[in-house]
């Protein structure tokens, strides 16, 4: 069988990429044992929520994401290891989903019931810059089902030398349909037209920009005119500036949340012994389910260490101001 497959290889489940990646979900789980061991840990996880200032985190024990959590990074790791997404490199169970540049693969460690990685067919960097477009077409593609997210190279992706999209369950992350709501209770509209509306929140814990828009050219737009301005605080010019990317698509409109961030993970991370907590939030655990594969982690984490925690990453509260400037109309 070939790595790619057809409509016909999934019994002709619908002409969308969505129910192709469903189909292709359902195949894989019946012929990798490596994804159906993944998949499998998810009914072990162990859920709680945090209440904060009119929204709630749910906090999630998944000892299936300790690889993704405590995965090394930096060049040297990344530069002696092959890459697991270059199509070379999959286990030979392992098939795809084309669609243009790129290919739907089931993550074999997932987080969603559902939960995709799409990376490039090309090896290249991990850089939203350029490739936004794309983002937002495979969200309208997959929006019927699914959400997708960007992790920056720097705050989340445990593949920073291979662009890559993931996607899960759309609303398993809350912000998927509380975003209104925090805009309301904790934000402000920067600008809105009869195709665009886009606002600032800082609702405690994160600090983030919302492009809701019918229009790929002005969603593309914003999302540039965002990118550029919160590029002029990076330290280093050469680097892409920290941030982790939500799309969705729903009744015929983009709606883009842009998490910007300064640092990958809290200092808890790095303290020894038990005073150590491995919690390295990436797209989703801003989103509002945040992932730990340690119990004790997940038994100690409240309100007082998230509020810590996530204000530590999150831009500077100038920043958003300096942001949310350039996009006001």
């Amino acid at each position: 069988m070939s790595r790619f497959l057809s409509a016909n290889d999934l019994n002709n489940p619908g002409s969308s990429l969505a129910d192709m990646s469903r189909a292709l979900l359902q195949q894989q789980y019946a012929n990798w044992p490596m994804l159906q061991k993944g998949a499998d840990t998810l009914k072990t996880v162990v859920s709680k929520e945090i209440t904060f200032d009119g929204f709630r985190m749910s906090i999630q024990f998944n000892p299936g994401r300790i690889v993704s959590s405590a995965a090394k990074v930096d060049k040297k790791s990344i530069a002696e290891r092959k890459c697991f997404l270059c199509l070379e490199n999959l286990p030979p169970e392992q098939k795809g989903v084309e669609t243009g540049d790129y290919t739907v693969l089931c993550n074999p460690f997932p987080i969603f019931p559902e939960h995709f990685t799409i990376p490039h067919k090309r090896h290249i960097d991990q850089r939203i810059s350029g490739a936004f477009p794309d983002m937002l077409q495979l969200t309208k593609e997959m929006g019927s089902r699914y959400s997708l997210f960007y992790n920056g190279p720097k705050c989340g992706a445990s593949a920073p030398d291979h662009l890559h999209f993931q996607a899960g369950d759309f609303g398993f992350m809350g912000i998927d349909n509380t975003w209104p709501d925090l805009v309301k209770n904790h934000g402000i509209w920067l600008s809105e037209n009869v195709l665009t509306r886009i606002a600032s929140v800082d609702d405690g814990l994160r600090r983030f920009i919302v492009i809701n828009s019918s229009s790929h050219t002005e969603s593309v737009q914003a999302f540039n005119t965002l990118f550029n301005s919160f590029s002029a605080f990076n330290e280093d010019p050469e680097e892409e500036p920290m941030v982790n990317v939500l799309t969705s698509y729903r009744q015929n409109r983009w709606t883009t949340i842009v998490f910007l961030r300064k640092k990958h993970r809290p200092n808890q991370f790095f303290l020894d012994g038990d005073a150590q907590i491995l919690f390295s939030p990436a797209s989703v655990d801003f989103g509002g389910v945040c992932i730990t594969p340690l119990e004790r982690d997940f038994d100690r984490l409240n309100a007082d260490l998230l509020t810590d925690m996530f204000t530590q990453l999150s831009a500077d509260k100038a920043v958003l101001m300096a942001v949310s400037d350039s996009l006001q109309s």
